[in-house]
């Protein structure tokens, strides 16, 4: 299935999410490091979406984000590294 994923971004921070009637269901989170890097730090999919591949689609969001910008990103969120290693194709974008 394919999600609506959604952008949210201030000054310091953003997140790309997925809402459902008003509730976010899935959620990664960034903070900006600079103009040429966002580091993402924390993806949370409630149960409900979990198992479905709505994790997967906020990284490919997150790697066409970047794309869109020119800049890159760094993963600490363990789920983010993991779903980018598993893909050599995003290896553009960290």
């Amino acid at each position: 299935m394919n999600y609506n994923i959604l952008e949210k971004e201030s000054e310091t921070k953003g997140s790309f999410y997925i809402e459902e009637g008003g509730e976010t269901l899935a959620e990664m989170t960034y903070s900006k490091a600079g103009q040429e890097r966002i580091i993402v730090d924390h993806t949370e999919v409630n149960e409900v979406l979990r198992g479905k591949g709505a994790g997967v689609q906020l990284v490919a969001y997150a790697v066409g984000f970047v794309r869109k910008k020119g800049i890159k990103m760094l993963p600490l969120c363990p789920f983010a590294k993991a779903t980018l290693q598993r893909h050599p194709e995003w290896k553009d974008v960290w």
